[in-house]
């Protein structure tokens, strides 16, 4: 019989001191190292459908909470990729030390991509879960009115009385589970536990600044700068009904000599959580033909 690859277990997590702020991660399994990262507004628990089966199929596997995000601190400072490639390449010299395979869904696809350009010798490849194109839409990338809307909604975001109270309005349980409706082709996935994952890091000290810096930041780099520059595999996964990050903005990727491409049919921006056990099966397959010595 062939054994199913999706199980979710409950993650034993840790604290990593960096510059001053306690971070949580997990480690699971031994093997060649996996380093994953999660998107905006989630956390390790994101990937509990995955780390399993992916330790179970020979990989170390580490998770980490980005600085801002679920289990780890919440500083009042200025969030952008930059500072999370920092914690990236500071909790790889801490923790692995080894050419490590970088894994992302969403804005950590980008900083996947992000890693691999700009320390190539600590990466053995990545792997792209319908990657952003940026942390936050360019203004050129949004038509009127909604550049428009997208811009007030930003500026009121930062004042401080109107953006917490338009923070908790956002972070609602009902209007999570809404917000994932949106997102997720596979309504059955999004569950009550799905919903708290997203929610209880919402109600900790600094949440609502966060969520401000955030809107407020620069975009960052842009994956069609940043591919001409990778040398190592990508193994790159679209959910097809991806309303933020549409399949159409793929069309890079695919065209890309590294790049190993598969569509996720019935799946909309993560694709991991909603197709484990498809996903599981392409990541393990393309790890086991890529990057396994």
């Amino acid at each position: 019989m062939k054994q199913s690859l999706t199980t979710e277990t409950t993650l034993t997590k840790s604290s990593w001191q960096w510059e001053g702020y306690n971070v949580a991660y997990t480690v699971q399994g031994e093997g060649q190292p996996l380093l994953l990262i999660h998107g905006f507004g989630a956390s390790i628990g994101h990937w509990r459908k995955n780390i399993p089966m992916l330790a179970n199929a020979g990989y170390q596997v580490f998770a980490l909470d980005l600085l801002g995000f679920g289990e780890s601190d919440k500083p009042n400072l200025d969030y952008n990729v930059a500072l999370w490639q920092r914690q990236l390449y500071d909790f790889w010299q801490h923790h692995i030390k080894q050419p490590t395979v970088f894994v992302g869904n969403s804005i950590g696809g980008l900083l996947t991509l992000m890693m691999i350009c700009q320390y190539p010798e600590i990466t053995r490849g990545g792997i792209l879960i319908n990657c952003a194109g940026g942390l936050n839409h360019r203004p050129e990338e949004l038509q009127f009115p909604l550049n428009m809307v997208m811009a007030t909604f930003t500026k009121l975001v930062a004042t401080p009385i109107i953006g917490q109270f338009l923070f908790n309005q956002v972070r609602r349980k009902s209007r999570i589970r809404n917000t994932l409706k949106q997102v997720y082709r596979d309504r059955a996935a999004i569950t009550d536990e799905l919903v708290a994952l997203l929610y209880q890091p919402s109600c900790d000290p600094g949440a609502y600044q966060v969520f401000a810096s955030v809107l407020n930041a620069p975009a960052g780099p842009k994956p069609s700068d940043l591919l001409p520059h990778i040398q190592q595999p990508l193994l790159v996964l679209w959910g097809e009904q991806d309303p933020w990050t549409p399949i159409s903005g793929s069309t890079i990727y695919q065209q890309h000599p590294q790049v190993e491409f598969h569509p996720i049919p019935q799946a909309g921006h993560c694709a991991h959580d909603e197709k484990p056990e498809q996903v599981n099966e392409l990541m393990i397959n393309w790890l086991n033909r890529t990057v396994t010595p």
